[in-house]
């Protein structure tokens, strides 16, 4: 399993995937102050991708710390995983929350403020 980060601006996108056959399963999104919402995809035989999972276990360890909003896309899928790999797995995403929550605190997310027309503004 693997988490691929991109900063755009101070928001923070991952892509969590791995396993046999890798996909997009799932898609929360959070910020510092708000809950996190998912989204689950149905896979190929109609039933709702159960990757939130990961990518909630990650946020909830990122949460505090991030600068912005984070969009976290989720799709492992281990052919004919055991029990003790799903076990597994929920450590291995723990073990990416706290690598991301590390990065987190070294990264500098300086970038200048947007500019927004004020009340009275309208563009030209």
């Amino acid at each position: 399993m693997t988490a691929d980060l991109k900063v755009i601006g101070q928001d923070l996108f991952i892509a969590v995937t791995g396993g046999d056959n890798p996909h997009i399963g799932t898609v929360t999104t959070l910020t510092k102050d708000s809950e996190l919402q998912t989204v689950r995809f149905p896979s190929h035989d109609g039933r709702l991708h159960k990757d939130d999972v990961l990518a909630i276990r990650i946020g909830k360890i990122i949460q505090a710390d991030l600068p912005g909003s984070c969009t976290i896309t989720a799709g492992v899928h281990v052919n004919h995983i055991s029990k003790k790999q799903i076990m597994v797995s929920a450590l291995m995403a723990k073990h990416l929350g706290e690598q991301i929550k590390a990065w987190l605190h070294e990264t500098d997310f300086k970038v200048e403020k947007p500019i927004y027309y004020s009340n009275q503004e309208k563009p030209s």
